[in-house]
């Protein structure tokens, strides 16, 4: 009886100190470009008539955890991004408008890796869920419909996805930069229209999210919202990872 319970006591070890030693476990911190498309994009006279937000390509900054085990992968990242469409025309010819985002995200998700033995290159691909928090600010000059000035675009809070994949190059032992390239759906869930009233309705029109239709589209020459808004973006990323 001794002898089995020793025989099994070491087999669990064995197996445990074999999986232990292929759990690997990575942090670190990168930056990248976010490149909007879509509704997303567009022009600033889109986003002055209300059918896209006029955004340009811009940059992102994140930290990024991994864990895996035997090619599996678990990883995590904190991610904040800023777009802008830069100072452009709200009417053809007049006026100017600039809009600008800011998003703080929180992104999880399963990652699958592919290596090549005895070779310190090797990829990836990836899935994610992500909670994203959306805040801005938007601007006018010169226009009839809206006074002049800067607003606070509202914060808001969507739910998305995504997927993608990159390239691991090692470069030290403990060391590894991460090339990946995802694309972002950043309102999934939680779209709506907020209908606040203030002393300007059209500007309400530009400081909330507002990425779903409005109900009352077109029953006023302020509502201007006919057609739900995705938000959507290419993401690519350097990241340098340390092994722990």
């Amino acid at each position: 009886m001794k002898k089995i319970i020793l025989k099994t006591s070491l087999i669990l070890y064995l197996l445990t100190a074999c999986a232990y030693s292929q759990i690997t476990i990575q942090i670190g911190g990168g930056l990248g470009a976010t490149v909007p498309t879509g509704k997303y994009a567009g022009t600033t006279i889109d986003f002055y008539n209300g059918t896209q937000y006029g955004l340009g390509t811009g940059f992102n900054l994140h930290a990024k955890a991994r864990a895996g085990l035997l090619g599996f992968n678990l990883f995590g990242m904190i991610d904040y991004s800023t777009l802008s469409s830069g100072e452009g025309e709200g009417e053809p010819g007049k006026g100017k408008v600039e809009n600008s985002h800011s998003i703080f995200s929180l992104k999880a998700g399963p990652e699958f890796n592919i290596s090549i033995p005895l070779f310190p290159l090797g990829f990836y691909l990836d899935g994610f869920i992500s909670v994203n928090t959306i805040s801005g600010k938007v601007s006018f000059q010169g226009l009839t419909k809206i006074p002049s000035g800067e607003y606070d675009i509202e914060s808001a809070t969507r739910f998305g996805a995504g997927a993608g994949g990159g390239v691991l190059v090692d470069i030290l032992p403990v060391v590894t930069l991460d090339f990946g390239i995802h694309y972002n759906a950043f309102n999934v869930f939680g779209k709506q229209y907020t209908t606040n009233v203030t002393s300007h309705p059209r500007r309400d029109v530009y400081t909330s999210l507002n990425d779903e239709k409005d109900p009352l589209f077109n029953t006023t020459e302020d509502r201007i919202i006919g057609d739900s808004r995705s938000m959507n973006a290419w993401q690519f990323t350097v990241t340098a990872l340390i092994g722990l």
